[in-house]
């Protein structure tokens, strides 16, 4: 029995990803997400309590997922901002996603708030020992890092000329890539 409660959880996890994804909250419907996982629409309410804290859990299995896939190292921002970038590249809905939680669910969790926390302790370490730039506190220049990682994603369609990243071709990807690592190396670097 458990087991079938671990498969429908995350078959429910899955289909609410891609509701809340193409939706938000707002729009999503929670009867959508049940017929989509296959499963009765009162499980929603057992197991995550209301529409707005099964996107909280979406959030946090997608945030667990992708510090897994990009683990972060404070000395090599520029690589993982372009793990970031190819994250996000496989995964379109992800910064979808990660969109609507800021429009309609701003403010961290104390999970993400706890991430971030050891994220600027290790790019404040890393500065005061001299690997990265010291200029920053470590919440700005891990925000900057993260801005561009994103910045293709979040900018206009008409800025990719295409209308997306679904439809980049292969070298536009590599150059839009090689853009957001090179411009993490000049934000990162040490001074002097």
């Amino acid at each position: 029995m458990a087991r079938d409660s671990a498969a429908t959880k995350a078959r429910l996890l899955d289909a609410a990803f891609a509701e809340f994804a193409a939706y938000g909250i707002a729009g999503a419907r929670v009867d959508r997400i049940a017929e989509t996982a296959g499963a009765n629409k009162r499980l929603i309410y057992v197991y995550f309590g209301n529409k707005e804290q099964l996107f909280d859990a979406v959030i946090q299995r997608a945030l667990a997922m992708g510090a897994e896939t990009v683990p972060f190292d404070a000395e090599n921002l520029p690589d993982y901002a372009g793990q970031v970038f190819d994250l996000l590249v496989a995964q379109p809905d992800l910064a979808r996603l990660l969109t609507w939680k800021q429009l309609e669910r701003p403010g961290a969790t104390d999970l993400e708030a706890a991430a971030y926390r050891a994220k600027y302790a290790a790019v404040a370490t890393a500065q005061q020992q001299g690997r990265i730039n010291a200029d920053l506190d470590p919440a700005d220049l891990l925000a900057l890092v993260l801005a561009l990682a994103q910045a293709w994603f979040t900018a206009a369609d008409g800025m990719s000329g295409t209308g997306g990243s679904s439809s980049w071709p292969t070298h536009r990807l590599a150059r839009h890539r090689t853009a957001v690592v090179h411009a993490v190396q000049r934000v990162t670097a040490p001074r002097g």
